[in-house]
């Protein structure tokens, strides 16, 4: 039954990811990850390179349009799906605990995967955070659609009766910011249903959202998020999620 509640600790996380973009946007990080999500598209499609026949490159090439990267740029990164050989783009994912027993779940893109495991492992060991097997965190974690939207004007109950009429599982609001929840098959037509609905979509993701939350101690919650901020900041890293309740 889709309910309407207060935006979670994964939900808030995701809007101080959002945020601290803006400021990889200035280093010219975001480019480079976007290239990379383009590409991986491409190639976990099966080569398909038409955004209407992908639906996660379509959420890529769009997030490369949001953050104005260059159509040429855009094009490089669906043609390097092609490569093979050396420098090819793999993904690969890694998980831990942050200090609290905090679960974190890595998702990374890149040409190098003794490079980077190296250098996640690395960051949480100087976080004290303990880098764990595959396998450690990951059941913790569900695979989602995950659209953020700006009310416009809008209370959170009329959001929540035009997402439900669209489909979504769920939907999370706090303060001019509303998360709404989809299955992944569905995220597409559903960010569409929102836009007609003149609602602002600032972002729409395949996301990982913790099926439960732990709760923490104040003076271990800044370490942790600064902790989660470093992951996002490498450049290999295009995902961090975990489930500190905020």
């Amino acid at each position: 039954m889709l309910t309407a509640k207060f935006m979670s600790g994964h939900s808030k996380w995701s809007t101080i990811k959002r945020q601290k973009g803006a400021a990889d946007v200035k280093r010219g990080a975001t480019f480079t990850k976007i290239s990379n999500a383009i590409t991986i598209a491409v190639k976990q499609g099966g080569g398909v390179a038409d955004p209407d026949q992908n639906p996660r490159l379509r959420l890529a090439i769009e997030m490369a349009r949001a953050a104005n990267m260059p159509k040429d740029n855009i094009e490089r990164a669906i043609t390097r799906a092609t490569a093979k050989g050396e420098g090819e783009l793999v993904e690969v994912t890694y998980e831990g605990f942050a200090p609290g027993g905090v679960a974190v779940l890595v998702e990374a893109i890149t040409d190098n995967t003794n490079r980077t495991t190296s250098e996640v492992k690395s960051l949480f060991n100087k976080s004290g955070a303990n880098f764990a097997r595959p396998g450690a965190v990951g059941y913790q974690f569900e695979q989602t659609g995950e659209i953020t939207v700006n009310k416009s004007g809008k209370s959170i109950d009329d959001i929540f009766l035009i997402a439900a009429e669209l489909g979504a599982l769920d939907v999370q609001g706090e303060g001019d910011t509303v998360a709404i929840y989809t299955d992944v098959p569905s995220l597409s037509k559903i960010k569409d249903g929102l836009i007609a609905a003149e609602l602002e979509v600032t972002n729409a993701e395949i996301s990982r959202k913790p099926k439960n939350t732990i709760d923490v101690a104040l003076e271990e919650k800044e370490k942790i998020i600064n902790f989660l901020s470093s992951l996002e900041s490498m450049d290999d890293v295009q995902k961090v999620y975990s489930n500190i309740s905020l």
